[in-house]
């Protein structure tokens, strides 16, 4: 019963009595339960309620430690472990599976840093000189601006999301400007042009134009009775209208917080399909696509406008310039 097990935690009988490694096993069972001969480094234990089989092994504990059949098993659990791993590494390219994971999320990354300017060098131009070789054979566009009226496409999809569409002459665009405005303070974000506005201010005395600078608060953006924006590019196919929030659309906050919104589209901001519009677009910028005025019907499929933003979306299509 005295014999030596380096490295050995054997625990008989009892409730989880159990010395700490590299000492005698003191036993309170039978020692004749225990066959440990040459089997330093593993962990044994017999009876009680404190049974536990030792780490990186299989231990069939029955209370009987002739259930445990572990001869030669010498090895420290670390050294098993590192044991392990090195056979699991045999025949196989150390880290390319994670090379090849690497090689993919850099060169999104190196798209990333191009498209925003940064970071542009020999590496991110290979990537775009990959990327411009991929074969693009599918149909692109399904609207040929040279057979199709893309502009009434556009008044057509952006009326079918219920927002209020009116196509006006170029020199016609202030007045439409000053007659679909309510009594009421309205938000002009900088940038706007001027000539827009001028019979508002000429002929609508009940119409207050209140700029963006500095910031005006939410709670005063929620008092508002609109706000009066350009845009960036339209697309005819879906009737969506987007804004990078550069000259004259403000930041985002101005059209989303007031409950309604006139945005002024003009003829050759309409792209006829979605690639056309995406490729007008600066990658760097903020975007917001807007289809018809803010909707939902979450509860019980129940059709409820002004939810995420404006309730009204008055939509002002503008001819170009007489030539």
């Amino acid at each position: 019963m005295g014999q030596d097990t380096p490295g050995c935690e054997v625990t008989t009988g009892g409730s989880g009595a159990r010395p700490g490694p590299d000492r005698d096993a003191a036993s309170s069972g039978n020692a004749s339960d225990v066959n440990k001969a040459g089997r330093g480094g593993c962990e044994v234990t017999t009876g009680g309620s404190g049974a536990r089989p030792g780490p990186d092994r299989d231990v069939g504990n029955s209370g009987n430690a002739s259930d445990v059949n572990k001869a030669g098993r010498g090895e420290s659990s670390s050294r098993d472990r590192a044991s392990r791993r090195a056979d699991s590494g045999a025949g196989a390219v150390p880290g390319a599976a994670s090379i090849s994971r690497l090689s993919s999320r850099e060169q999104i990354l190196r798209r990333v840093r191009a498209a925003t300017g940064r970071g542009a060098g020999p590496a991110e131009a290979a990537a775009d000189a990959e990327y411009g070789a991929l074969p693009r054979d599918y149909l692109r566009a399904h609207h040929d601006p040279a057979e199709h009226d893309i502009v009434a496409l556009f008044a057509e999809r952006a009326a079918d999301y219920r927002a209020v569409v009116q196509r006006v002459a170029a020199d016609g665009l202030p007045g439409a400007i000053a007659r679909a405005l309510t009594a009421g303070t309205f938000v002009v974000p900088a940038g706007l042009p001027p000539d827009w506005l001028a019979q508002v201010a000429a002929d609508r005395a009940d119409v207050l134009l209140a700029g963006d600078d500095p910031p005006l608060s939410a709670a005063a953006l929620d008092a508002a009775a609109g706000v009066i924006t350009g845009c960036t590019v339209a697309i005819a196919e879906t009737g969506t209208i987007i804004l990078d929030h550069g000259p004259g659309q403000g930041r985002r906050a101005l059209t989303l917080v007031p409950d309604f919104h006139l945005v002024i589209v003009r003829h050759e901001q309409i792209a006829a399909d979605l690639p056309g519009a995406l490729s007008r677009l600066d990658p760097a910028r903020p975007q917001t696509l807007i289809s018809g005025p803010s909707a939902t019907s979450d509860i019980e499929l129940v059709r409820v406008e002004g939810v995420h933003g404006p309730r009204t979306l008055h939509v002002l299509i503008a001819a170009p310039d007489p030539a």
